[in-house]
């Protein structure tokens, strides 16, 4: 027997008002679970809503800073006495809490507070070690049961998690449809292949507006159509699809890109270099239309367009790009990929760039 599961969710400034409506049914006991500054912007907001919902919080925990399997041990003996589990934050706070609802078998809802990822639609979960590091993926056809997505919390958040999860959430589009390109998905993958394009649209076409409508702290109607891309659209295509053809070359890159110090020091977001890595992407692809598109992009919101936007150099190329190699990203991919059609990719499109900006 196959099951697929996806998640309901409500968006709105009111989004919580519907708490009741949907988690009543899963008990009356729940667990909010979450990062410090997501739960000072939203527990009080969940609480109020929970008024007269016949739903009663038995304590509110901050999630432990790291998605690791020391602090789901932490967390444990609390999440054993609810009846479900609120995990509010960004995506580090709700894999903590995804992983731990799989292992205990109970029902989850997620409460983002930033635009940043998919964590909060999908059932994938990604386990760091306490020092950071990736300690495993965590596979599970189990997403959240519904997800509460209130527009002023995230218009109030720092605007540049949206920024970079614009640069995320194009990458599902571009690397869907060319790691499956040779094969014939069957119904499931072909689904979320055929989503995928809005992943990738919206943001194109509202998110310059977007950004500017989140640094002035407003809700509006293009904020709100991105928030729903980087949240939903991504989540639904990465819960159709395999994981082969969730990831791909803009994300080889990424992980490449980690092993620089540089990098890390000046806190580049997860999503500000896989935006990078879609140009070098759709360069060594060739598919020169889509990677002028995405550059001016880039370029109109002030993602990374060269290696000197992410503290990378020439002479960084053979170590990144020997690591971009060390993953899965692009086992599933038209063609065999190496460390020279990487490099060059990159070196036409820093060519690229001094033209363009010459």
């Amino acid at each position: 027997m196959e099951r697929s599961l996806f998640p309901g969710y409500t968006i709105g400034e009111d989004s919580y008002e519907d708490i009741g409506n949907i988690c009543r049914r899963f008990g009356s006991k729940a667990v909010i679970i979450g990062g410090k500054k997501a739960l000072a912007a939203a527990e009080q907001k969940i609480k109020n809503a929970m008024e007269g919902s016949g739903i009663s919080s038995i304590g509110t925990f901050w999630y432990g800073g790291e998605a690791s399997l020391e602090n789901m041990d932490m967390l444990r003996p609390e999440a054993e006495k609810a009846d479900m589990i609120f995990s509010v934050g960004g995506g580090k706070a709700i894999d903590t809490c995804k992983v731990l609802a799989h292992e205990l078998d109970k029902p989850f809802f997620t409460f983002p507070t930033i635009a940043s990822t998919c964590a909060a639609c999908t059932s994938l979960g990604i386990v760091y070690h306490p020092d950071g590091s990736l300690r495993e993926y965590s596979f599970s056809k189990v997403p959240p049961n519904h997800i509460f997505i209130d527009t002023e919390i995230i218009a109030n958040a720092p605007s540049r998690y949206l920024w970079a999860g614009m640069g995320d959430t194009m990458a599902k589009y571009y690397e869907c449809t060319t790691s499956s390109r040779n094969d014939m998905p069957l119904h499931s993958d072909s689904m979320g292949i055929a989503l995928s394009s809005m992943c990738a649209a919206p943001i194109v076409r509202f998110g310059e507006k977007a950004l500017r409508d989140c640094e002035r702290h407003e809700v509006t109607t293009e904020l709100t159509e991105v928030i729903l891309a980087i949240i939903v659209s991504t989540g639904f295509v990465s819960n159709f699809v395999q994981v082969d053809y969730t990831t791909g070359m803009a994300h080889a890159m990424y992980n490449g890109f980690t092993i620089l110090p540089s990098t890390e020091a000046n806190h580049h977001l997860h999503g500000e270099v896989v935006s990078y890595g879609i140009l070098v992407m759709l360069t060594v692809d060739k598919q020169y239309e889509e990677r002028d598109k995405i550059y001016a992009f880039n370029r109109s919101i002030g993602l990374p367009t060269c290696l000197k936007d992410i503290d990378a150099a020439l002479e960084d190329l053979p170590a990144v790009t020997d690591k971009a190699l060390k993953g899965i990203d692009v086992r599933v991919w038209p063609y065999t990929v190496d460390q020279q059609m990487l490099i060059d990719g990159v070196m036409e499109l820093e060519e690229y760039d001094r033209e363009r900006k010459s």
